[in-house]
């Protein structure tokens, strides 16, 4: 004789609402930052072609406007994003993206050069979105699956948004200057729809808690302890994603660039094609880590899954300049290369050094601290090459890139797994 209790049914209820938590998890998420892109990134689409502002290209003096602002919200996020209580980030959300589709409007009121100062504008709030958004997410026993499918939304919106740019221009004749204005006003209904789901996201339970320790806001006191106590550990990290930072922006703010300098007949529909296969792809591999339970084997897991990405970003430039891959090839192979390692700081890095450190912190705050040096970086970079802004040179610029991303992380990752090692069962 079977003997049925109410343990079973009750933990396949327990189960099911999870995974329906997940799901509501992924969508608020996912469905918010992908329609924030749609205010930041649209303007990328555009080439600004025989346009000039001071000497620069003028695209190029927009790119560095946006990322300037960009990079400084990013500071600023250091404070905000850690200190923000739960229960105020999705007001903060819907004020900042406010702000930013103003400035668009206003960028397209304003003439050239002059609308510059709108995109960095632009930049300012939309640099904090991302960090409150995690918020929702972290520390959660699910968090690496939850924060892939967030991840996942910027390199599949993207591609997206240029395609409605571009869509936007060549075929409904938008002028460049007000088609950013018009793509972010077709995204506003969506985004607030996507912020009120997460709205609805509970915080983490107390199994979630006992898994990955309490995620608690941090005031200025309490950033500059954990940064004394761990700096070292963080170095090699904060580079490593700061190289990334660069060659992924880089990327997508010369797509249309890169692809004219490989000589690669494309349409309009072709920059989402290539982002979705590696959305899917690294929203696979990374989500996957959420199988790990052990924090400190999670870590190494997946600073060894970053060295995977790294060395098929090198791989792709090789076999490319070798004639064994195409345009459309190496696209969809230096996006994995470059996307894979930086979604696995995002979804899992940050997120287990704070489990397996058990300290009082939260990964908006290291996400932010790292975000900011990375974007600064990326500045000087657009500053240092500013008279470099020709197609040619781009793809120049990208491929010396690549090359040098993927060796100085790759030899910087080797040795901060090493240090892992070298410390088990002590601090990281």
């Amino acid at each position: 004789m079977i003997v049925v209790t109410g343990d079973a049914p009750d933990e396949a209820a327990l189960d099911r609402s999870r995974w329906r938590l997940s799901a509501h998890c992924v969508i608020a998420a996912f469905g918010t930052y992908f329609c924030v892109y749609a205010l930041r990134k649209p303007f990328t689409a555009a080439t600004f072609e025989g346009q000039e502002a001071f000497g620069l290209a003028l695209k190029a003096f927009y790119v560095a406007s946006q990322v300037a602002g960009y990079t400084i919200s990013k500071f600023i996020g250091i404070g905000l994003v850690s200190s923000t209580p739960p229960a105020r980030r999705a007001a903060t959300i819907v004020a900042l993206v406010a702000i930013a589709q103003a400035s668009l409007l206003l960028f397209g009121l304003t003439p050239a050069p002059w609308n510059a100062i709108w995109l960095f504008v632009n930049g300012l709030p939309l640099g904090m979105v991302f960090g409150l958004i995690l918020g929702f997410l972290e520390g959660r026993r699910q968090s690496e699956l939850l924060t892939a499918g967030l991840c996942a939304s910027f390199i599949l919106s993207t591609g997206t948004v240029k395609s409605v740019g571009q869509s936007l221009v060549v075929s409904h004749g938008v002028s460049e200057q007000w088609m950013p204005a018009l793509v972010g006003l077709v995204f506003l209904g969506p985004l607030l729809f996507f912020v009120w789901l997460l709205r609805r996201i509970p915080p983490p339970d107390e199994r979630d808690i006992q898994a990955r320790t309490k995620r608690e806001t941090m005031d200025r006191a309490a950033r500059w302890r954990f940064l004394r106590r761990h700096s070292v550990s963080l170095l090699g990290l904060v580079l490593v994603y700061v190289l990334l930072t660069v060659g992924r922006n880089l990327r997508d703010d010369y797509a249309v660039e890169i692809w004219a300098g490989l000589d690669a007949s494309r349409s309009a529909a072709t920059f989402t094609y290539t982002e979705l296969v590696v959305s899917l792809v690294v929203l696979a591999a990374c989500g996957l880590t959420a199988l790990i339970r052990d924090n400190r084997r999670a870590l190494r897991a997946a600073l060894g899954l970053s060295g995977v990405g790294l060395g098929l970003l090198g791989a792709s430039v090789v076999a490319l300049r070798s004639g064994s891959i195409g345009p459309f090839a190496f696209m969809t192979l230096s996006g994995l290369g470059l996307y894979l390692p930086y979604v696995t700081f995002h979804t899992t890095v940050f997120e287990r050094l704070i489990a397996v450190l058990k300290e009082r912190a939260n990964v908006g705050y290291l996400m932010y601290f790292a975000d900011a040096f990375g974007y600064l970086a990326y500045v000087v970079l657009l500053i240092v090459q500013a008279g470099a802004a020709d197609q040619s040179r781009s793809l120049d610029s990208f491929f010396v890139a690549c090359v040098s991303i993927a060796v100085v992380s790759i030899v910087t990752l080797a040795v901060a797994s090493r240090r892992i090692g070298r410390h088990e069962g002590r601090e990281v």
